[in-house]
């Protein structure tokens, strides 16, 4: 995913590069990007050919539902070694309609304001700018009704 923004003038304004390609659309709404194993059809992510529960291979990409529960979360006050992004960032786990749980960026960084059960959509979150001015993106999970 690279893609030239475009400024409110029509001017160029940089180009967003994904944290990792294949992970995410670039659609409005963006989707993760997993597999479904034809052997016991269940979900994973990220996509990967061989299904990691019960080791088949021939796994198919599929989008993603792109809206889930949150299930667990935290809030992340100190940067990670190697993180050049801002903090505190939400963080934890999303469970999709696909029975599958999504370790995730949460936009919430407040604890108080979320809940188990929650509803959540996927976004698409700026990161940091890399060397070559580009803004880097990658995926995270809203809350659909604010505690």
């Amino acid at each position: 995913m690279a893609h030239r923004e475009t400024a409110p003038d029509g001017g160029a304004t940089g180009v967003a590069v994904s944290v990792r390609e294949g992970l995410f659309t670039d659609t409005d709404p963006p989707r993760l990007l997993g597999s479904r194993c034809q052997a016991c059809g269940r979900h994973h992510f990220p996509r990967h050919d061989t299904c990691p529960y019960c080791t088949a291979e021939g796994a198919l990409p599929v989008e993603l539902s792109g809206t889930g529960v949150l299930w667990s979360w935290t809030t992340v006050t100190i940067a990670p070694p190697g993180y050049g992004g801002d903090v505190p960032y939400g963080f934890g786990v999303v469970e999709l309609p696909e029975g599958l749980r999504v370790v995730t960026r949460l936009t919430e960084t407040d604890p108080s304001r979320l809940s188990a059960g929650q509803r959540m959509a996927m976004v698409v979150v700026p990161v940091r700018v890399d060397d070559d001015g580009h803004r880097v993106v990658t995926y995270a999970f809203a809350p659909q009704d604010p505690r």
